[in-house]
């Protein structure tokens, strides 16, 4: 993992490439959409380019792009075009093969890969709140002191909110990726 420089004079675009995948999957769990999750990227790092900040450290960097991810993927998940979307969007969304992590083609991906997708799934049918300190959590490996500090809820609420998102992902996973007797949270 290469480090970047904190000087402002840094390579925007290195940054860019540093950080949009996690921007990404950070929108794409709020928002369940593709182009909705493209749009708050690029408006997430068009903040970042405008803000000209210099950073105390990478750790710094990183949590104000995930702080300004979930306010922006909150803000267009409040927007009025998604409060007056059809509940169904949500899960049609995710039948649709765009909106899925591009596949390989290697036979023996194949099933990884199909695994992946199923638990996917199965986050993405959590409500919002959950789905976001579920992702942030398990994905990008931050801590409940982290989450808190990313979303600006408290701690405890983290706590619980990972608490029931669990016992909510429970029956999905063994629903949607059939993984009865690994599922150990």
């Amino acid at each position: 993992m290469d480090t970047l420089s904190l000087c402002a004079a840094e390579s925007f675009d290195k940054v860019m490439e540093f950080y949009m995948p996690m921007v990404y999957r950070i929108a794409f769990t709020r928002l369940a959409n593709r182009s909705d999750a493209e749009d708050v990227t690029q408006d997430v790092f068009l903040r970042y380019f405008r803000a000209g900040m210099i950073y105390t450290s990478e750790e710094h960097r990183k949590a104000w792009l995930i702080r300004c991810a979930v306010n922006c993927a909150n803000s267009a998940a409040g927007s009025a075009w998604n409060r007056h979307r059809a509940g169904g969007d949500l899960l049609e969304n995710m039948d649709d093969p765009n909106n899925q992590p591009a596949y390989s083609d290697c036979e023996e991906n194949y099933e990884k890969i199909e695994r992946r997708n199923a638990v996917l799934n199965a986050v993405m049918r959590l409500p919002d709140k959950y789905r976001t300190v579920i992702h942030l959590f398990y994905f990008e490996d931050m801590s409940v002191a982290q989450i808190s500090a990313a979303t600006g809820i408290g701690e405890s609420t983290v706590k619980s909110q990972l608490s029931r998102a669990r016992k909510m992902l429970k029956p999905l996973l063994i629903k949607y990726a059939g993984i009865e007797g690994e599922v150990d949270f």
